[in-house]
């Protein structure tokens, strides 16, 4: 991704942040405290300097009661979106080549998130869990995983779906032999939530 489409990711970022912050409003301090990111790098942040990892992109994005995609998206541009993958940066590297981009979110009252996700054998991504009301799906399209919800493992195979409520500790791993395509969402509760 060439440094300029990077400067102008965090420009937004820091933008949305910062609305979003003040929307809800927060101080530096308080936004730190509740979504257990150092005062240093929100403000970096809002700077739009730093790197945010996709961990604390979440716990933001849940403290503030908006959607990933909220925080890293410029305004929307007409009726349809179509994203291609290449488009849209990894949001999650996996040690062994697999990723997870963000696809989209869509608009309105109760946002989706839509997610493109590759893990390889073994692998894993372990997510801490979300705000009450956060629904996720996933969908395996090739491969095999193991859908681990409060540490109770549930293979899905290809061609099958599954859904839980994303505010139980949980972790995609990539499982069998082959790598493992998978469409995730994200169902959001309606309007913005005060933790």
């Amino acid at each position: 991704m060439a440094e300029t489409e990077t400067e102008a990711a965090l420009r937004t970022l820091a933008h949305n942040v910062r609305a979003a912050r003040t929307r809800a409003g927060l101080s530096l301090d308080e936004l730190g405290r509740r979504a257990k990111v150092s005062k240093g790098a929100l403000v970096g942040l809002e700077k739009a300097q730093g790197n945010p990892n996709f961990a604390t992109l979440v716990r933001l994005a849940d403290t503030l009661g908006v959607s990933v995609s909220a925080l890293l998206e410029g305004p929307a541009e007409g009726r349809v979106r179509v994203v291609s993958e290449s488009d849209v940066m990894p949001l999650w590297a996996g040690g062994q080549g697999g990723e997870a981009r963000l696809m989209l979110t869509t608009a309105g009252p109760s946002p989706v998130e839509v997610w493109r996700w590759r893990l390889e054998p073994g692998e894993e991504y372990p997510s801490h869990p979300h705000q009450a009301g956060v629904v996720e799906t996933v969908s395996v399209t090739a491969g095999r995983m193991i859908l681990v919800v409060d540490g109770a493992e549930h293979p899905v195979e290809a061609g099958q779906t599954a859904t839980f409520d994303g505010d139980a500790a949980h972790t995609y791993r990539g499982a069998g032999d082959e790598t493992c395509h998978l469409l995730m969402t994200v169902h959001l509760p309606p309007g913005p939530t005060s933790s």
